[in-house]
């Protein structure tokens, strides 16, 4: 994952810490609130720019996505417009990152965990 994608993404992620939507008491939903409740990206426009300003080819990310849907789902589909991309590429990525702190049981560990330069 390019780290300026990392970054954005943990800066999201804080937000809802901060916002107080991920909470203790929701822990098992912090990868579906922070990546799934709502769209990461709104417009095609603002999705194409979002490619283009982390260096991300259009292909990679719909060969992500699709190599993703095919593992866990056993089928893919088409990405026809840049915001469905995005969006499904950015929930991909969150999940990875917030695998990467399944041992976190509370938010306040989250948010020190993943703030460490590090992680």
């Amino acid at each position: 994952m390019r780290e300026s994608i990392k970054q954005e993404l943990v800066s999201h992620i804080i937000d809802k810490i901060d916002d107080l939507v991920l909470r203790n008491d929701n822990r098992d939903d912090w990868h579906h609130i922070c990546f799934n409740q709502d769209y990461y990206i709104i417009g095609y426009y603002q999705a194409e720019q979002w490619l283009k300003e982390h260096n991300i080819d259009v292909f990679e990310a719909i060969s992500e996505c699709q190599d993703y849907e095919e593992r866990n789902f056993g089928e893919c589909q088409r990405y026809n417009n840049a915001e469905k991309l995005v969006n499904m590429y950015v929930y991909i990525l969150g999940q990875e990152l917030l695998n990467r702190c399944y041992h976190i049981e509370d938010v306040k560990s989250l948010q020190e965990f993943i703030s460490k330069p590090y992680f």
